[in-house]
């Protein structure tokens, strides 16, 4: 954490000296801007503030999503500079562009507006993911089941945005929703300022969920009654049987005192069809060592931009979309929602929709 913490300072500091060396402008307008991106990113800290909760929320959102924006932007500033030092050292860059030139700010400025403006875009686009699921066991009926995570809803996922999910997915007319944790951000207060809890009520089938790490951190406390609220079927370490599915929900591996999965299991009958929700998609072969039949999960959103879904690839054995180990299938969602600026660039905002069919002997 600490050498992450240094190695954004350090980016910062070099982002902002090249922005200062690039702009053609007097000492007064290059303070004016270094200083105003400066203060864009410092933002980012006054998202733990408490005050943020009671002040307008148009202005905490404003403030939310300046501060998270800019990490993202930050990252591709400092991805420009260093290719075009380098350019300049094996002498393709004059130095001349890197030196109050106008072209140069131009061209940069295009490029990130021109990023961003798609990542945003691309963001807002919400992609179906159709799974097929089969199994011997018996099913009184095939199911189609609608499963997302990471919604992030709070000060830039809004009640609106929710609404629009909730139409997507009731468009689908699915027996059963689930949740792969994160339905919080990093505070309840825009919820219950906004009644998201409402527009919950809204979809037209069973809604249940596991809780993941923003649950925790926006303080689970406060998140638990609010899923109270929304008419959610919380699994918090616990199981549901609906039908002929067995639904087990793992506390987040944020609370070391979660439940094994031999103690959730312990007694879950085996001729049901398992499925199980798991915020953090560590230790896939617990799922296979158990025999649950499909394991669903979320919190990578591999890694929101290019290149982080780099990292998350390396990081994780199945970072986003579909695994298979021994006969259990596994689907990890990159997530509907998004944590901090509202960006997609080599990754997408997904829901899944499974039809599960059972191809038992008669």
């Amino acid at each position: 954490m600490i050498f992450m913490t240094l190695l954004t300072l350090a980016g910062l500091a070099y982002a902002l000296w090249r922005v200062w060396t690039i702009l053609p402008l007097g000492s007064s307008w290059k303070i004016l801007i270094t200083g105003g991106c400066l203060a864009a990113f410092l933002a980012v800290f006054l998202n733990f503030m408490p005050f943020l909760g009671d002040i307008p929320l148009w202005l905490s959102s404003i403030i939310y999503e300046t501060g998270t924006s800019s990490i993202f932007i930050l990252l591709y500033l400092v991805m420009i500079f260093v290719l075009l030092d380098l350019g300049r050292l094996v002498h393709l860059v004059p130095k001349t562009w890197l030196t109050s030139n106008g072209w140069t700010s131009l061209c940069i400025l295009t490029a990130i507006v021109g990023i961003f403006l798609y990542g945003n875009i691309h963001y807002k686009h919400k992609v179906r993911q159709p799974i097929e699921l089969t199994t011997e066991k018996h099913l009184d009926k095939d199911l189609k089941i609608v499963m997302i995570s990471d919604l992030h809803l709070g000060y830039h996922n809004r009640r609106a945005d929710f609404a629009k999910w909730v139409d997507i997915i009731n468009a689908e007319k699915p027996d059963l929703i689930l949740i792969g944790g994160d339905i919080v951000d990093i505070n309840v207060q825009p919820l219950i300022r906004e009644n998201v809890a409402e527009e919950f009520s809204r979809l037209e089938a069973p809604v249940y969920a596991c809780l993941g790490n923003h649950e925790y951190y926006s303080g689970i406390h406060k998140a638990l009654p609010f899923c109270k609220d929304a008419g959610i079927n919380l699994l918090r370490d616990s199981v549901a049987t609906v039908g002929n599915i067995c639904v087990i929900g793992r506390d987040d591996n944020t609370n070391p005192d979660r439940k094994s999965l031999d103690a959730l299991m312990d007694g879950t009958a085996e001729s049901l069809y398992t499925i199980l929700l798991d915020h953090q998609p560590y230790h896939l072969e617990d799922a296979e060592n158990h025999g649950i039949d499909f394991q669903f999960s979320g919190h990578t959103h591999r890694g929101q931009i290019w290149p982080a879904s780099w990292i998350t690839d390396c990081l994780f054995e199945d970072s986003w979309g579909e695994h298979r180990r021994g006969a259990t299938r596994y689907y990890v969602s990159s997530g509907i929602g998004i944590w901090g600026g509202k960006f997609r660039i080599g990754t997408r905002s997904e829901y899944v929709v499974a039809t599960l069919r059972s191809v038992a002997v008669k």
